[in-house]
């Protein structure tokens, strides 16, 4: 049989179509697939956390980072505006807000902020550094880091449009909220597609927080009754029933995170503690920018220690701001102000979760008033971890 040799020129061109046609398919077959298989660009990342368990201070370990576009509390506005509800009938209108905000779509305000708004309408809007540097404010670099009194000052009065123009331009997306109170309700957020969302679970020994929640009983009044469906009506929790309700939630959102969790959680939930976070700031704060894909830079190292390295407890009218404090002092101050028979009350509503989180129990004000007795239960005897799944 006669053979028929092609030339290899031949070939080569014939080959190189065949190529250029299966890319040419690939493309546009790929252009036709679910997107939720490319993680989009930005990282976002939710601080959630309670009233009075530094979570502002945590905020501001993100906030000050030149990548991160911050903002604090922007749920405050629903809240604020739906305060007859009780959280949990708030909690998909909260949910829808938050996750606009990571989109960098403040449209979502104008439920909230109808009128022609600057900057300051903003609840603590000077607690963002992106909010105080370019492109949101000319006064200050990215790499700079700022005062809320100095944010105040000199860029209030830029316009509203400018926080989502901020936002664009960042690679994280950091919120700081204390108004969920079951991770579940979350589920949506943590399988959109067009969110990389991941969870900071901050958490405090609940006998810290009664102690932090005292020097602000005015201010946590109207959230006090929004936790408790009191329609609309303040509530100074005497008797610790929010406690209650807050020391609940944060069990309900550990144990889910990592008692059979769902996949979609696998490397996305991280569980920090006060009390770790300030006895080793800079370990603590680096594992949570490992988390974060963000790396510590030379000036928030001098900063942070700064912060963490004051003078004192801080003072009452200091409560919401992030300011130099002893903060080891700050964290341990509950054992010498509270009486034992508050902390005894303390212990019964909020057992489950001083036992869960790696609290010890006092059964005496002996014990209360021995600042040699550590009361951190050591972290390898509570810490989640995912191998383990």
């Amino acid at each position: 049989m006669a053979r028929i040799r092609i030339p290899s020129t031949i070939v080569i061109i014939f080959v190189t179509i065949q190529t250029g046609f299966l890319l040419f398919m690939y493309a546009r077959y790929s252009s036709f697939m679910p997107q939720s298989e490319e993680k989009p660009s930005q990282v976002h990342i939710l601080i959630l956390s309670s009233w009075r368990s530094g979570s502002s201070f945590v905020g501001q370990l993100f906030s000050q980072h030149p990548s991160v576009f911050y903002l604090m509390e922007p749920a405050w506005h629903v809240w604020v505006t739906m305060y007859q509800n009780s959280a949990k009938v708030l909690h998909m209108a909260v949910r829808d807000l938050v996750r606009s905000v990571f989109l960098c779509d403040m449209s979502v305000f104008d439920a909230y902020m109808p009128w022609k708004r600057n900057l300051s309408d903003l609840f603590q809007w000077a607690a963002s550094r992106a909010l105080c540097s370019a492109p949101a404010c000319d006064s200050f670099q990215r790499t700079d880091i700022t005062s809320e009194m100095a944010c105040k000052t000199l860029c209030g009065r830029y316009p509203f449009g400018k926080v989502e123009e901020a936002c664009k331009t960042y690679s994280h997306v950091v919120i700081k909220e204390v108004r969920f109170f079951d991770l579940k309700v979350l589920y949506p957020l943590l399988t959109d597609p067009s969110l990389n969302l991941k969870i900071i679970h901050l958490v405090r020994d609940p006998r810290a927080v009664v102690k932090s929640r005292e020097q602000s009983v005015k201010a946590l009044a109207r959230d006090n009754g929004i936790v408790l469906s009191t329609n609309g009506t303040k509530v100074e929790d005497g008797k610790y029933k929010v406690m209650q309700e807050v020391c609940r939630s944060h069990v309900q959102i550990y144990e889910t995170a990592t008692l059979k969790p769902p996949n979609f959680l696998k490397d996305r939930y991280l569980m920090v503690r006060f009390e770790d976070l300030v006895r080793d700031p800079l370990s603590e704060i680096s594992e949570m920018y490992k988390f974060a894909d963000l790396s510590l830079t030379p000036r928030l190292k001098s900063w942070i220690y700064n912060i963490t390295h004051g003078q004192g407890p801080g003072k009452k009218k200091e409560a919401f701001k992030i300011t130099s404090r002893d903060a080891v002092g700050v964290s341990q101050a509950w054992r010498n102000v509270l009486s034992f028979q508050k902390v005894k009350k303390i212990q019964e509503v909020c057992k489950g979760a001083i036992n869960i989180l790696g609290y010890q129990l006092v059964d005496s004000e002996k014990e209360q008033r021995d600042l040699t007795l550590d009361l951190v239960l050591p972290r390898r005897q509570n810490q989640f971890s995912w191998s383990s799944f």
